[in-house]
């Protein structure tokens, strides 16, 4: 199943019915926290959590789950079709578009993403599966189980992401990263 599609429709569904998260909580019985992590990719939700989401949106699980199963031989990701995807909020300040999102049961999970000037992850985490980072525009550091390594535009980096890994920008300018991510992100 296509999660970073699911997550994107509810979260267009909360935002189409003009509610905030907290609503959301009241009208579902769920949390405000867990409501975030489903819409920002974070948590892959229980079948009973999106029916209470479902129902506090005024939305079926049949229209929610519509063509989530579908697989094109092509997906083409327009530059004005990329979806954000906000992941950790509080530990981190990089900005995740989805390069193809509109194509369910893939193996990688490709995404640009844009670091901001001295910003980034705050904390190493680390998350299941294999990660590729190619730095597009600008510098950043990268560290890796303690390790700080300094990285330039056309520097690219394959790593197992089960060790704890971030990466930041200590530098004056932003910096885009084409990043590739080879089982679940956490």
């Amino acid at each position: 199943m296509n999660l970073v599609e699911l997550s994107s429709r509810l979260k267009a569904a909360r935002i189409a019915k003009g509610y905030t998260l907290e609503r959301v909580a009241e009208l579902s019985g769920l949390g405000k926290g867990l409501l975030s992590k489903v819409e920002n990719f974070r948590v892959t939700p229980s079948l009973p959590t999106l029916a209470k989401m479902c129902d506090a949106l005024g939305l079926s699980l049949s229209k929610l789950f519509e063509g989530l199963d579908e697989k094109p031989k092509i997906s083409i990701t327009r530059v004005a079709d990329r979806v954000m995807i906000e992941r950790d909020r509080e530990q981190s300040n990089i900005n995740y578009l989805a390069l193809a999102h509109g194509r369910p049961d893939r193996k990688m999970d490709p995404f640009l993403l844009e670091v901001p000037a001295g910003g980034g992850r705050g904390e190493a985490m680390s998350h299941e599966g294999e990660e590729f980072l190619m730095l597009i525009k600008g510098k950043v550091s990268f560290e890796y189980d303690g390790e700080v390594i300094e990285l330039r535009e056309g520097d690219s980096l394959y790593f197992d992401a089960e060790v704890d890994h971030r990466v930041f920008n200590p530098h004056a300018r932003n910096a885009t990263i084409l990043c590739v991510f080879l089982g679940r992100p956490m």
